[in-house]
């Protein structure tokens, strides 16, 4: 006698089964573990290194004001001040972010890297890894561009406009806010860093089709004009400044179409010699 609760057969089963293989939601839920996964990973590698380098925050500190100690080497009672209760220590916690931001940043593009490698053929895989690996150094290089050869400058060019007490003026002298200053130096090494990404950019587009070489040729006086436009934006209002971002910006958007050309001759040499093979 059958009380409604018989058992599910065999044939019933695996057909359930094999719904449940072809169910969509199962790889979106899959990434989405994945997803968390890797952001867990990301966000502890930038609390560790933002706790590490909150420990090292003055030592850190100092070395971004070295390029202006060294315009004041011999100067006596040149200081950085800074006019309120908490701003050196809001100021720590903000450096301790910026450096956390570089310390992490190999292992954020790292799990970025995992994340995305799965879903790449092979050869796809070794036409991006170029681009991750070209991405933090070039970003290193812009800051150190602006650290050592910019700074100096742009610094002596601002002290310049100190007066002497003598002739019956009043004396007008240099004291940066160290909230100031540390602002100013980072938006410039972010704005330095940025700019020299430009290659890894432009070549991602032109490998990707979404931009023609040919386009980027016609286009170069446009991009003359914006690489002195958004020197002007991103830099302090003096003319050192925008040019030391402006003429590398110009140099790198020169760079990235010669890059460009080559990786295209490359791509067809390898193309024809498939069809020959």
């Amino acid at each position: 006698m059958s009380d409604g609760s018989e058992g599910v057969r065999p044939s019933d089963k695996n057909q359930k089964d094999a719904e449940a293989t072809n169910d969509p939601k199962l790889p979106l839920l899959a990434h989405l573990v994945e997803l968390r996964r890797r952001l867990i990973y990301s966000i502890g590698a930038l609390l560790i290194s933002f706790i590490v380098s909150l420990y090292f925050a003055d030592s850190i500190f100092n070395f971004l004001v070295n390029p202006l100690n060294d315009l004041w080497q011999g100067q006596k009672g040149k200081r950085l001040i800074y006019t309120a209760m908490h701003e050196k220590f809001f100021t720590d916690l903000k450096v301790a972010f910026f450096a956390a931001g570089f310390l992490s940043f190999p292992i954020v593009a790292n799990q970025v890297w995992k994340f995305v490698a799965p879903g790449l053929y092979s050869s796809e895989k070794w036409a991006f890894l170029p681009f991750l690996i070209a991405s933090p150094v070039l970003f290193f290089t812009g800051g150190a561009f602006v650290y050592y050869l910019v700074l100096p400058i742009a610094w002596e060019f601002f002290a310049g406009f100190q007066q002497m007490a003598t002739g019956g003026q009043i004396a007008i002298e240099l004291e940066p806010k160290v909230n100031e200053y540390l602002a100013l130096v980072m938006r410039l090494i972010f704005a330095f860093g940025l700019s020299f990404e430009l290659p890894v950019i432009l070549i991602l587009l032109t490998r990707s089709g979404l931009v023609s070489i040919e386009f980027l040729k016609q286009k170069r006086r446009y991009a003359f004009v914006i690489a002195f436009v958004a020197a002007a934006i991103l830099t302090p209002p003096d003319p050192l400044s925008q040019f030391a971002l402006a003429i590398p910006i110009i140099l790198l958007y020169e760079i990235s179409i010669w890059c460009s050309i080559a990786l295209e001759r490359k791509r067809e040499e390898s193309g024809q010699s498939e069809v020959n093979d």
